[in-house]
């Protein structure tokens, strides 16, 4: 396990990150455009969670309420950026390991949040059982139809031995809610995520056999 900034700079979404994934972000606040600047001059790294509610959620629709964070999340490493439009950065970003707040997350004054955490085990790489077979073809086979159309949703290499990795990208594909999203990501045991994957996805019919 790798260390991370203490403490770590956060950027809450309403959405969960899962280790591996891309991501792409437009930036026009300022604490994020200092965030972005200052991961680029260190090269370090910054960290997503789920936003479960609060403030940042519901100021659209006038309301304003206590932000309320999950408490594990993934660390983000950014690829690369486009500045070409003033006052906007749009930022290409990977996940790379899991962390656990430590403490409840508190604000600088320009409004950025800050938590310090402890980095997680990532995934050990176990294969997929004979029991999900099935699920992993059904995942290949997805890849292959969305290269098919010039769409690239995961980066290489595509892990499919690896029970963590099918499983993973499988939850960004899914229509689960955000709290099935963020129990799967925090499980440590990457062929329990899959098996319960596996489950969903024959529940749904998406895999038979």
């Amino acid at each position: 396990m790798s260390t991370l900034p203490d403490p770590l700079p956060l950027f809450p979404l309403q959405m969960v990150l899962f280790p591996g994934a891309l991501l792409g972000l437009k930036v026009f606040e300022a604490r994020y455009l200092d965030l972005m600047s200052e991961c680029l001059r260190n090269g370090s790294v910054f960290g997503v969670v789920c936003l479960k509610g609060g403030d940042e959620v519901e100021r659209r629709s006038g309301k304003t309420a206590a932000t309320q964070i999950e408490t594990v999340g993934v660390a983000v490493s950014i690829d690369s950026l486009d500045a070409q439009e003033p006052g906007i950065l749009h930022v290409r970003c990977t996940g790379q390991q899991r962390f656990v707040l430590t403490a409840p997350p508190h604000q600088q004054a320009n409004g950025l949040w800050l938590g310090h955490a402890k980095p997680l085990a990532a995934d050990p790489p176990r294969a997929p059982g004979p029991a999900v077979a099935h699920t992993v073809e059904a995942l290949a086979e997805a890849i292959n139809k969305l290269q098919q159309h010039d769409r690239v949703p995961f980066a290489p290499p595509y892990r499919l031995g690896e029970a963590g990795w099918v499983a993973n990208r499988w939850c960004e594909l899914l229509p689960l809610s955000l709290a099935a999203k963020q129990k799967l990501m925090a499980l440590d045991d990457p062929v329990i995520r899959l098996s319960l994957v596996d489950g969903y996805l024959r529940d749904k019919k998406v895999v038979v056999g």
